[in-house]
């Protein structure tokens, strides 16, 4: 075996279609007869829909058909790919006679045009019967709340409250010197993936469906479809090629893609559906608001003695992701930093809000920025370093994680430990600060850890086909999804180097349920960890094959061969060997070969670590909030393809970057109307926004579970870098923030009381002085 090829930024295999224009996505796609699919939706936050009138659309020349729900199946239908998982619950029809959220579809136009189906759904009436409306978690709990789904008991609650204990919380806070307790918020981001939602379907003469997609899940899709559209599986056939970006939220079915696929039924031609950008906005998924209440004891040296939290996320109008959220992001607090006792719970409710769904960070993002601030806090009360109390409590080596699993090293220690050199923090902490102008300098550090794979909680498996042709080249075929981040250029690397062939050999073939092996969808950081690792255990197989037949043209034994860079030997010999080619290529009186090897890998749980260090400045004259670098030190285990999971990690801190500082999805809260859905309106961080960032990359604790090693790095960098960022802001001016997005108008507000306070107190002392 050659792992050259591992650890090498390699070209990836998807460059050359994507920089020649030539690669296409399901928009780019036409077809004879094609017709343009456009929804309708409601302006109301919650209501019956008493009529719906589509008379005037129908008489519009180019309209082929128009859907509501009194001509749709009314099917309940789990919109995210796993229905029979705990992770998500099963709440919303296709098409009701009730809307939940301001924007919900309410009807589905056909037509020859964009046009002309845009100008039919303007002429489809509908009359409401209004109901009452709940936008907060709180107004959504209150006795009397109006029922967002006719469920009882539970009332708003999208599932009942999830608990996780450990040790004894009282004895825990008994033991405690001090006791901090807070309230932390977080707001609605959402994904903001360049390509929006689309899909394009088309049945043939025999009632089979092909279905194009931008979608993370393409097998979840093709099942849930089946299932909806009551066909077998064998009869449904779902096509991936490039995406343009999904970052969690495209692993649900969307209304649009139930009702294309019903459009193309009805029309019997092709129908694409497409969503505007204002529409993966009002149709798509945020990610959850969160309140978090967080109290945690602490001994004069640090030891954390007790933890305690409460937990309650928005859902919005459907359950989608809300069950794997809540029972992900409360339980994370039982880990990260050491804590024998501990009592949390997690709540998810139901309001007449946008949905909120699956969002890279999943439910983690929100409670470790709470945790991680509130050690700062502590830090302070303690007379610490912030950066001490968290070495002092990182878990490490045989901890229990929250998928019941020991944790394998020490990653988040070295991660700490390392940016601490490389930052020179102690020096950091003693330096002199400029306060002659209006700008304050301050440093922060934030830390995380992400596990590879959902497991235990989705019994998830990895599945990979490898084949060698006749002339020695490689085939993967693989069910991973491609989001645009270059995975299977990372899983083209790990067959090359366990079958010793060159990286160029590789071809990798994926995005068509007819032709790949099963896969549950690209999510939850298991893409390398789990698909690599059942591609290299089908390579592994190929190999086997490979050097048994190799042995007979050699007259030695196949476990006395090397292979390596396309040629075989053996093993401390003179002779020149052969080549790959040669061993499979027909010979006189042997045929060719094409070699075959499968493998189905079912993973245990592995974590990635991380700590971020990041220097703001904060201008107290205008509130403004810069990032001016950030040094993220990440330990992934083996790294495949360094440019690659660089690339990774830089991204999710511009992501994370606009969560704290930018971004925040808002809706009336009157009225339930979304207010800046758009490009114009919702504020991201650009590229002229970006700081310098220095990665670093660690691979001090490699899984054996993973592909040489390998861990997985998508969610992790989006983790760490909110509270770092938090906790730099109250370096620079002495003010802390329990929420984000952190805006300057706040920072302005939260000065002007800091002053007024410091002013007090120091009248006060003054007085006490006088007395004296």
């Amino acid at each position: 075996m050659s792992d050259l090829i591992i650890g090498q930024s390699v070209k990836r295999t998807d460059l050359l279609a994507k920089v020649t224009g030539n690669a296409k996505y399901v928009a780019d796609m036409g077809m004879p007869g094609l017709l343009y699919g456009k929804m309708k939706r409601c302006n109301i936050a919650h209501a019956k829909i008493k009529r719906i009138d589509t008379s005037k659309a129908l008489e519009l020349a180019g309209v082929k058909a128009i859907l509501t729900h009194e001509n749709v199946p009314r099917i309940l239908h789990a919109g995210s790919p796993h229905p029979r998982s705990a992770s998500v619950t099963c709440d919303q029809y296709i098409l009701d006679n009730k809307v939940r959220y301001w924007g919900e579809g309410v009807a589905v136009v056909a037509a020859i045009s964009e046009e002309i189906a845009e100008k039919a759904i303007a002429l489809i009436e509908v009359e409401y019967e209004e109901l009452p409306a709940v936008f907060t978690v709180e107004d959504a709990q209150r006795p009397n709340a109006p029922l967002i789904h006719d469920r009882q008991p539970g009332g708003n609650l999208v599932l009942d409250p999830v608990q996780f204990t450990r040790g004894d919380i009282e004895a825990g806070f008994a033991e405690a010197d001090i006791i901090i307790e807070g309230e932390y918020e977080g707001g609605r981001p959402t994904p903001a993936y360049m390509e929006p939602n689309v899909c394009t379907c088309q049945w043939d003469g025999n009632g089979n469906l092909t279905v194009w997609i931008s979608t993370q899940t393409a097998f979840m899709v093709r099942g849930i479809m089946a299932e909806v559209m009551g066909l077998p599986l064998h009869k449904v056939r779902v096509l991936v090629d490039h995406m343009g970006g999904g970052f969690g939220a495209k692993q649900d079915l969307f209304q649009h893609e139930f009702l294309c696929a019903l459009l193309a039924k009805e029309t019997r031609r092709p129908v694409r559906m497409e969503y505007s950008r204002e529409e993966t906005f009002l149709g798509g998924r945020s990610r959850h608001p969160a309140k978090v209440w967080l109290k945690q004891g602490f001994k004069k040296d640090g030891t954390i003695t007790a933890r305690q939290a409460r937990v309650v996320f928005n859902s919005g109008a459907y359950g989608s992701h809300g069950p794997g959220v809540t029972i992900v992001g409360t339980s994370a607090l039982l880990s990260l930093y050491r804590c024998e006792n501990i009592h949390l719970e997690g709540r998810c409710v139901y309001t007449n809000s946008p949905i909120a769904g699956a969002f890279r960070g999943y439910g983690v993002v929100q409670t470790y920025y709470a945790l991680d601030i509130q050690m700062d806090e502590a830090a302070e009360r303690l007379g610490m370093d912030p950066l001490q109390l968290k070495l002092k409590n990182a878990v490490r080596e045989g901890d229990i994680a929250p998928s019941n699993h020991p944790l394998i090293g020490h990653g988040l220690e070295d991660c700490i430990s390392k940016g601490r050199e490389v930052t020179g923090w102690d020096q950091l902490r003693k330096r002199k600060r400029d306060l002659s102008g209006p700008m304050r300098n301050g440093w922060g550090i934030g830390c995380e850890m992400h596990g590879s794979s959902a497991y235990p909680g989705i019994k998830e498996q990895g599945n990979a086909i490898v084949k060698m042709n006749e002339d020695g080249s490689v085939v993967l075929l693989t069910g991973t999804a491609g989001l645009g981040t270059g995975a299977h250029t990372a899983l083209a690397q790990i067959v090359a180097a366990e079958l010793g062939v060159q990286f160029d050999a590789v071809s990798v073939v994926h995005g068509d349920t007819d032709v790949v092996p099963w896969d549950i969808g690209a999510f939850a950081s298991h893409t390398t960890f789990m698909g690599g690792r059942a591609a290299q255990m089908a390579a592994a197989n190929v190999k086997t094959q490979l050097l048994e037949r190799a042995a007979k043209q050699l007259e030695t034994a196949a476990d006395n061969l090397l292979v390596d860079q396309g040629r075989i030997t053996i093993r401390d010999g003179n002779a020149a060997g052969i080549s790959v080619s040669e061993a499979v290529s027909a010979k006189k009186g042997i045929p060719a070969a094409q070699l075959v090897g499968s493998a189905t890998y079912h993973p245990t749980k592995s974590y990635s670590f991380a700590a971020h260090f990041v220097e703001v400045n904060v201008d107290i004259e205008t509130g403004y909030i810069t990032v001016a670098q950030v040094i993220p030190v990440h330990e992934i285990g083996k790294v495949i393809h360094p440019v690659g999971a660089a690339g990774q990690i830089e991204g999710g801190i511009q992501q994370g970057i606009g969560h704290t500082l930018y971004e925040d999805y808002q809706i009336d809260m009157q009225t339930g109307r979304s207010l800046n859905a758009n490009f114009v309106d919702y504020k991201m961080p650009l590229s002229m926004d970006m700081p310098p960032i220095h990665t670093l990359i660690l691979e001090s604790a490699p899984d054996p579970g993973g592909p040489f090693g390998a861990k997985g790095v998508g969610e992790d960098p989006i983790v760490a870098i909110g509270p770092a960022i938090a906790n730099a802001v109250y370096d620079a001016i002495g003010v802390r923030f329990h929420h984000y997005p952190i805006k300057p108008e706040q920072v302005l507000l939260a000065l002007k009381q800091k002053a007024e306070q410091d002013a007090s107190e120091q009248t006060e002392q003054e007085a006490l002085e006088q007395q004296a």
